[in-house]
Order: structure tokens, then sequence, then C-alpha cells
């Protein structure tokens, strides 16, 4: 998911570049989406990671 937020922000940075500004607003959301669900998941995988418990 993180490499997909990554992408549709280096399209977000070319089309920008190029003057494309629907696809740079649309693209940039997108990926401004993707990387808070990726953000949500990684801290709550860091709470319940891989279950093993030091007795």
């Amino acid at each position: 998911m993180l490499k997909w937020s990554v992408i549709l922000l280096i399209i977000a940075i070319i089309a920008g570049i190029f003057g494309f500004f629907g696809i740079v607003e649309a693209a940039a959301s997108i990926a401004k989406v993707l990387f808070f669900i990726f953000l949500v998941l990684f801290v709550i995988s860091l709470f319940f990671g891989r279950g093993t418990r030091i007795r």
C-alpha cells in the first residue's frame, strides 16, 4: 500500500510539472489517503504484532 501511495505521489509530481492540474489533485489526494491508511495499519500492527509474549 505504501508502494501505491509513492507511485501516485510521483504521478502527481510529474503531472504537476507538465501542467495537468486535474490529474495532480486526483493523484495527490489518492496518495494522501493511501498513505494515512498505511500509517494506521502500521500502528495497529505495532500493537498487535507477532503476539509473542515474554515470560
